[in-house]
């Protein structure tokens, strides 16, 4: 099962990159584009920070902060033996969403963004979409269902 995640994951991270190789294409030589007029866009920009470009120019950090914690990810995945269909999508999301913007990070010196709507003012990519859905799910995950999995071996232990 981790072994299929992991492919899912790499699947995500692969998506990614095949949609900002079109928006490199594609989009970045006119800019942007009204996709629902007022509402949604695609729009081209080269993001150097996190969220909100905050901290730009800090490159090395993202991309060491980046491979910590798809290393913790891992670390679960295997020592843990989770087999929580929630835990596996988060993972997936973080890890291919992380993976898709490291990837950028390491060979462009920023990530590609181009996912505009009117109501949320940061362009974000689908790796974004991927990292923040999969860190809700994976909040729920521990909140809500970590603790059930923790008393069942507990008891099965006995």
């Amino acid at each position: 099962m981790p072994y299929i995640v992991i492919f899912i994951s790499l699947a995500v991270a692969a998506l990614d990159y095949l949609i900002k190789i079109l928006v490199i294409n594609n989009l970045k030589p006119i800019g942007s584009v009204a996709v629902i007029p007022g509402l949604f866009s695609l729009t081209y920009v080269e993001n150097r920070g996190a969220a909100f470009g905050m901290l730009s120019d800090a490159r090395w950090i993202f991309i060491i902060f980046t491979i910590l914690v798809i290393c913790v990810m891992f670390f679960a995945l295997f020592k843990f033996k989770i087999k929580s269909l929630l835990f596996n999508i988060s993972f997936i999301l973080i890890v291919g969403g992380g993976l898709g913007n490291l990837i950028d990070r390491i060979f462009y010196g920023f990530v590609v963004d181009y996912l505009s709507v009117s109501f949320f003012p940061p362009v974000c990519n689908f790796a974004d979409y991927c990292i923040t859905v999969g860190a809700f799910l994976m909040v729920i995950y521990l909140f809500f269902h970590s603790d059930k999995l923790r008393k069942k071996k507990e008891l099965s232990d006995e």
